[in-house]
């Protein structure tokens, strides 16, 4: 359990949300599916074996869980729309709110049911420059200058987005800016994005393999797996002032 809770630290703020019965379903059916975000497969891979392991000692019946990844709204929507998902890991407490208000398929109470607000780990924003930092990219206000290009989600369909505007835009604030000077640099940021992916794991992919862009702002844990990846040697990672938990 130490080392999962070692990964834990390094993923993205994750809202948990079970049904009441996932419990029971495990004696009735084998197979669980368990809806995350896209950049917690890593996770769960380690985090499902020794469940499945644990789970085998406790009470002698063997279990698989599959798993299903995407950006986390887009996730939200699906499980909405009729996935039949035993557990979903969302990471923005509106995905889980879709569920329990439009679905009813969690309680409206689900703050409160788990410890610590029902969010098991936390993380910040951070950037990924290439090797070298060509681009001298220190803080946020080096991403709206001219000919820097920046790599996000997208702010409309993932958390991973989002979280990276609301840092930016927290970033702006505790510099004393109005909302309007705030909203002002936001169109400058986006003005430098040559695409926006749907979730966290295509903008990683678009910045690491597809060589788009000159930095990727993105889930510390997600430059933590890229750290220790192959292509390690070819990036590194910048913390920016002010940051968003």
């Amino acid at each position: 359990m130490a080392s999962l809770t070692r990964a834990a630290r390094w993923i993205g703020a994750g809202i948990v949300a079970s049904s009441a019965f996932a419990a029971t379903l495990a004696y009735a059916d084998t197979s669980l599916l368990n809806v995350s975000y896209d950049v917690t497969r890593e996770l769960y891979k380690d985090i499902n074996a020794s469940f499945i392991a644990d789970y085998k000692q406790k009470t002698g019946e063997t279990i698989t869980i599959k798993q299903s990844h995407g950006a986390s709204s887009a996730q939200a929507l699906s499980v909405l729309q009729g996935l039949q998902a035993d557990v979903v890991t969302m990471n923005q407490p509106n995905d889980i709110d879709l569920l329990a208000e439009r679905g009813q398929i969690v309680p409206k109470d689900w703050r409160t049911r788990l410890p610590d607000a029902s969010a098991p780990y936390t993380t910040t924003m951070v950037f990924l420059v290439r090797k070298g930092n060509p681009k001298h990219i220190k803080d946020w206000d080096d991403l709206v200058k001219p000919g820097v290009q920046v790599v996000i989600a997208n702010p409309k369909t993932s958390g991973n987005g989002r979280y990276a505007y609301l840092a930016a835009w927290g970033y702006r604030k505790l510099q004393g800016a109005s909302d309007a000077q705030a909203l002002d640099f936001e169109r400058a940021l986006l003005k430098n994005v040559p695409v926006l992916d749907a979730g966290g794991r295509g903008a990683t992919t678009t910045f690491t393999q597809r060589g788009i862009g000159d930095v990727l702002v993105t889930f510390e844990n997600e430059v933590a797996l890229i750290d220790t990846g192959v292509g390690a040697k070819d990036f590194e990672a910048v913390y920016p002032s002010v940051s968003l938990l």
